[in-house]
């Protein structure tokens, strides 16, 4: 039997990655507020709806909006098709990643959020939520072990991805270095920064920089920052989890803005 040999130099095609590189493009979305969010944001393409009876019913003029399949299934179904640990709410979709963002898209007006290694996906999608709550005008993250925008992270979202720009720094320094030529007043969290936030001389636009708990934020972030400020507490216990104090940096920057 005559053999073909392989041209040198090449390695054969590897089917797994195929198989891997077909499924990036097929996310899962779940729960009531993040997928009807979805299903109403003509940016997002929607491949699947997988939905209880119940949820069909109430929410039947939203799904037709997503332009897509719709299937309907009983609880236990919906849980075979979803990531292991989701809380589905009755409301499953397969969907394509939002079309990625650059730091050139963020404008120079009011608040943004720059998370410095900030990689749990429930933090991240807490911090969205507040954000969207909030109106704050985009959120980057570190593209290095960013959580995927999707499962875990959309759904503490509830929503907010499809409202907030998520925007992944391949370099945070040199996102930082744009948004200051951009105009952005880069304003850094530090639990020992000498002005406490009510007393930072702040003007629009703003750049809140937070570092993850514990580590908080690395040497260079620090450098690149404006004004390091803190956050003080009254009570006995000093420190917040990061998307709690997302949230009140948030508002406190409004309310100094106002």
């Amino acid at each position: 039997m005559k053999q073909h040999s392989r041209p040198r130099g090449r390695k054969p095609p590897n089917p797994s990655r195929n198989k891997r590189a077909a499924k990036s493009d097929h996310l899962q979305l779940y729960g009531v507020h993040t997928v009807l969010a979805a299903c109403a944001n003509p940016e997002r393409k929607l491949h699947r709806l997988y939905v209880s009876r119940n949820i069909a019913h109430q929410h039947e003029q939203i799904l037709k909006k997503a332009g897509c399949p719709v299937e309907i299934l009983d609880a236990k179904d919906i849980s075979r098709k979803a990531q292991s640990g989701a809380v589905h709410q009755g409301i499953l979709a397969e969907a394509s990643p939002l079309p990625a963002r650059i730091i050139e898209d963020v404008t120079a007006s009011g608040i943004i959020l720059v998370l410095d290694q900030i990689t749990d996906p429930h933090n991240v999608g807490a911090i969205l939520r507040s954000a969207a709550a909030l109106d704050a005008g985009a959120v980057i993250v570190t593209a290095r072990n960013n959580p995927e925008a999707a499962g875990v992270l959309a759904k503490a979202a509830s929503g907010a991805l499809e409202h907030v720009p998520l925007i992944a720094a391949v370099n945070l320094a040199r996102a930082l270095d744009a948004l200051g030529a951009c105009g952005f007043l880069r304003i850094g969290f530090d639990s020992e920064a000498e002005f406490a936030i009510e007393n930072a001389p702040l003007n629009a636009p703003l750049a809140l920089v937070l570092g993850a708990e514990g580590k908080g934020l690395r040497r260079l972030t620090r450098e690149k920052c404006d004004l390091l400020v803190r956050l003080d507490m009254p009570g006995p216990i000093r420190s917040l989890n990061v998307s709690n104090a997302a949230v009140l940096a948030l508002y406190a920057c409004r309310q100094r803005l106002r």
